[in-house]
């Protein structure tokens, strides 16, 4: 209840107080696993529903989900400087966590090294805030262009009549993808979703047209569908 929200009185939950926002939940594998199954119909449709004897209620919940997890138990698997402890059969039972038709609506899953000694040290400064918010104004306004007349305002909406109409790709970017789909085992849902990514990664190179990299590029971020859903 204190995630999707209902409880006694009806209240939004942790999904529609993040509308419009991000709602950010760290060691995602701890959660109850009815508890993240609950964030599926909001991440989908922007809306959670919630029924009881008395009455259903539908609350707005369009936010960004962004989670961290440990990518084992002990938190040291594929670490370049530590030993994982964990057997193989911990390993899947904590990720088995994460159910797959919610792991197929997380479309950036991002493996994120530890950091060395000199990175932790350096004193060089990274690309500023403000260059990348004005590479993704850009990106976003390329799209608002592009959807003026299709009743939506970003990627993230598109339809799969949208994707037909705007993520066309050519016959080595439609091989690519099927390969990636068959070699992982990706849902319809998986597909779609690719190609919502790889057509934002054009947009941001400000690219008119789909081509293999943008689609490789979208396939390589589903770090745990190729790592461990095979």
């Amino acid at each position: 209840a204190g995630m999707a929200g209902g409880a006694p009185p009806q209240r939004p939950g942790e999904v529609s107080l993040a509308h419009h926002g991000v709602l950010f939940l760290d060691e995602l594998p701890e959660f109850r696993r009815h508890t993240l199954e609950a964030m599926r119909q909001p991440i989908e449709d922007g809306i959670v529903t919630i029924a009881r004897a008395a009455r259903t209620v539908a609350y707005p919940a369009r936010f960004t989900l962004a989670a961290a997890l440990n990518p084992c138990p002990c938190g040291f698997f594929n670490h370049a400087r530590r030993e994982c402890l964990c057997t193989q059969h911990q390993i899947a039972r904590y990720l088995a966590k994460i159910s797959g038709p919610l792991l197929d609506r997380i479309d950036l899953q991002v493996e994120v090294a530890a950091l060395t000694t000199d990175e932790i040290t350096s004193t060089e400064a990274g690309e500023s805030s403000a260059a990348i918010r004005e590479r993704v104004e850009t990106a976003r306004q390329i799209q608002r262009d592009r959807y003026r007349r299709a009743a939506i305002q970003c990627n993230a909406e598109m339809t799969t009549r949208h994707l037909r109409k705007y993520c066309e790709l050519d016959p080595a970017s439609r091989r690519m993808l099927v390969s990636a789909i068959e070699r992982l085992g990706l849902s319809a849902r998986a597909h779609d979703r690719i190609l919502k990514v790889a057509r934002t990664i054009a947009d941001l190179a400000g690219e008119v047209r789909l081509d293999a990299s943008h689609v490789a590029e979208a396939v390589q971020y589903r770090a745990l569908d190729r790592a461990y859903f095979r």
